[in-house]
């Protein structure tokens, strides 16, 4: 008698992780412990229906035959897996956890001990719960720095606050300009949108330094060089003011524009720029000109060309753009980079645990985590070395700068690692102590969007996979047995929402749930910056203050400029990297799940073929790529769309996924960008060679 399928139901989640969209979702279920497809809820407007694959096969993740089961413990080497391991109760794991923690406190202090995380989850009350432990017992803080510090620098030293125009506007566009980014890849729903305006007889200009599949779409593609983008944008700037196509009402009512603005941007020709972008100056006239024509013009903001040493410059640069044209004003016009700040009247302390905080505690820089690990003296402080890590939610072994670096901190016998994750990563390989962690459809959570306007929560539809433990829960535990006593470590997650929605103007968690979620949305004044902008003047600044940023030796310039401060390529390294994102992975989440393998096939340097001429290589062969921080080996992809001396590698893979086990942020510096930290994937110089 054959065994009768389970009927599927349908139930609301939020996806978690580390996108702008934070997608609504149907998920299939198929009894309390599988889930079948996910489909993308039209509920919310700005999902519209529309998810991407690798979400959509998310039965893939969390059914996948690999998944961590139990607690475990090292028992054989560091980075080696599986059989390195042998099984535990929890009791005797977090007894284990809390007894080391307390020795190392002890004997150097709380500092020593670094909770560390990041974006694995989005959302507030599973990622807050390592802030919650990190403050309830003194342990070294973190500097959010791997993703967003240079772009929210930049973009606030224009605009003043972390928000933009809502992207369901875009339907209302008629010029869209895809700044540094590749929707397609990350951020479908943003194309879904564009679509819909290019029905309407929208034009799509995409600005990228390779022809990615969004650029293939583009009607303009603008191909710079990695790290130009502000001499681009100045360049745009003088050609609207030399054609008397900025609007003068528009300046002097909402920007702190003035004649040496003015005389500063007509130095900044397009023949200027071509020389730094590699773009000819004929392409940027006629870019500025459909640009400086087209009031209702939108630019969705990415995040690509601000992970760069002069980022931030390029991020204000840009956003200086719809200030000059007036752009802001129009239904459809204006920018988007992040809608982070519509929620800042949510009180997260509950989430962060922030009343437990101790002054004076240490932060260290997550991007730095290298030479952290290692003993720097310029990042430890005063303080003593990092004697234990907790990590949650992120895998630094294969996404942080100088990855042979973190590698080396790793390794090192004094150091006890505990990790809590689902998969076997190459940052789960190193642990003491690894913890099976549930994913977003086996907990409950809040979530807010950057690149829509609504708050949604989501509870899970699943039971957790064996002994799975959230977040929350982990770290509950974990204090109690380090003797904190407090209501944050004694309640359920969705009681801490509801403390951080008190006052709000919110509903409660459970009726957010119940309307799959609740718009933030600003009324079109505010939206659009007509009542004042972000600054105490209420004005849109041309002007950056960049030391009030962080920049305590004033090393960005004032005004908009190219700012010469980038990995430039020489005579040794003559090559410009990019590592930009992989369509079916999402930094290092989805390397494991059967679909986005079969996709994305291996790792690949895309190369012009002049340059492979010249290097004596093809399509497919192996070639070493280094620098000074090391060096890795892969296969060659032959590819029209950069610029010669410019190459890219999509995708963070496992650095066991290259052929010599090194990946590709060995190359990646840890340098940290002005005005006060971020990690500078896109700013590397590289030589190459047959191999």
């Amino acid at each position: 008698m054959t065994k009768r399928k389970p009927e599927a139901s349908r139930h609301y989640a939020v996806c978690p992780h580390d996108c702008p969209s934070t997608c609504a979702l149907e998920v299939e279920t198929l009894g309390s412990q599988r889930i079948g497809r996910i489909h993308g809820s039209k509920a919310n407007a700005y999902t519209g229906g529309v998810i991407c694959a690798k979400v959509a096969r998310y039965a893939e993740r969390v059914h996948h035959p690999q998944r961590l089961s139990q607690p475990l413990k090292r028992v054989g080497p560091r980075g080696v897996g599986l059989e390195a391991f042998e099984p535990i109760s929890w009791d005797e794991a977090l007894d284990c956890i809390a007894e080391r923690f307390q020795q190392i406190t002890d004997q150097f202090g709380t500092e020593a001990i670094w909770p560390y995380f990041y974006a694995g989850t989005m959302g507030w009350a599973q990622r807050g719960a390592t802030d919650r432990l990190r403050h309830a017992m003194g342990y070294s803080g973190q500097k959010e720095t791997i993703c967003v510090a240079i772009s929210n620098a930049g973009w606030k030293a224009g605009v003043g606050v972390v928000r933009g125009v809502d992207a369901l506007e875009i339907e209302e566009s008629e010029l869209i300009l895809v700044w540094g980014g590749n929707p397609v890849h990350t951020q479908i729903n943003v194309m879904t949108h564009i679509a819909k305006a290019r029905k309407r007889g929208a034009k799509l200009v995409v600005i990228d330094p390779y022809e990615t599949p969004t650029a293939k779409q583009a009607d303009l593609h603008i191909k710079l060089r990695p790290g130009t983008d502000g001499a681009l944008a100045c360049a745009m700037m003088h050609q609207i003011l030399a054609d008397g196509l900025e609007d003068k009402d528009y300046l002097a009512r909402y920007s702190d524009f003035d004649d040496e603005v003015r005389r500063h941007l007509s130095t900044k020709t397009p023949a200027w720029a071509a020389d730094i972008t590699g773009v000819c100056a004929d392409q940027i006239i006629e870019f500025a000109r459909l640009y400086g024509r087209t009031r209702k013009s939108y630019i969705r903001v990415g995040y690509g060309f601000s992970r760069s040493r002069n980022g931030a410059a390029n991020m204000h640069a840009v956003t200086c753009l719809p200030a000059l044209t007036g752009a802001w004003q129009y239904p459809g016009g204006g920018a988007l980079y992040s809608n982070s700040g519509l929620y800042q009247h949510i009180d997260r302390a509950p989430l962060q645990g922030l009343s437990l905080r101790k002054p004076g505690v240490r932060m260290l820089d997550m991007s730095r985590i290298g030479p952290v690990l290692t003993g720097n003296k310029q990042d430890l402080g005063a303080g003593p070395p990092v004697k234990a890590l907790f990590i949650q939610n992120t895998n630094p072994m294969v996404v942080a700068p100088e990855s042979a670096r973190v590698r080396e901190g790793f390794l090192r016998d004094d150091l006890f690692v505990v990790v809590h994750e689902q998969m076997m990563t190459e940052t789960a390989a190193m642990a003491d102590i690894l913890l099976p962690a549930t994913t977003f459809l086996e907990h409950d959570d809040i979530y807010s969007a950057s690149g829509h306007t609504s708050i949604q929560v989501s509870k899970a539809v699943i039971e957790p996979y064996a002994q799975c433990r959230s977040n929350h829960r982990v770290v509950s535990e974990l204090a109690q047995r380090l003797g904190v006593r407090d209501r944050f470590f004694e309640v359920d997650e969705l009681s801490l929402v509801d403390q951080a929605l008190e006052g709000s103007g919110l509903p409660r968690a459970d009726e957010i749930h119940r309307r799959q979620g609740v718009d933030c949305g600003l009324p079109f004044e505010t939206a659009h910056f007509l009542d004042g902008f972000g600054h105490a003047d209420n004005r849109f600044h041309f002007r950056a203050d960049w030391r009030a940023l962080g920049d305590a030796d004033g090393c960005l310039p004032e005004l908009p400029d190219h700012v010469s401060l980038i990995d430039s390529a020489d005579a040794d390294h003559p090559f410009r990297l990019v590592t930009a994102p992989a369509r079916t992975f999402l930094n290092s989440s989805f390397t494991e799940t059967p679909g986005s393998q079969r996709k994305e096939n291996r790792p690949q340097v895309m190369l012009h073929p002049d340059d492979g001429r010249a290097l004596g290589v093809g399509e497919g062969d192996l070639v070493y790529m280094g620098n000074r921080h090391g060096q890795v080996r892969v296969h060659v992809m032959l590819f029209e769309g950069v610029q010669p001396g410019v190459v890219i590698v999509e995708g963070i893979w496992p650095n066991k996924a290259f052929v010599d086990g090194r990946g590709i942020n060995t190359l990646v510096s840890a340098e940290a960008a002005l005005p006060a930290g971020g990690a500078v994937f896109h700013d590397t110089k590289v030589w190459i060679k047959a191999g």
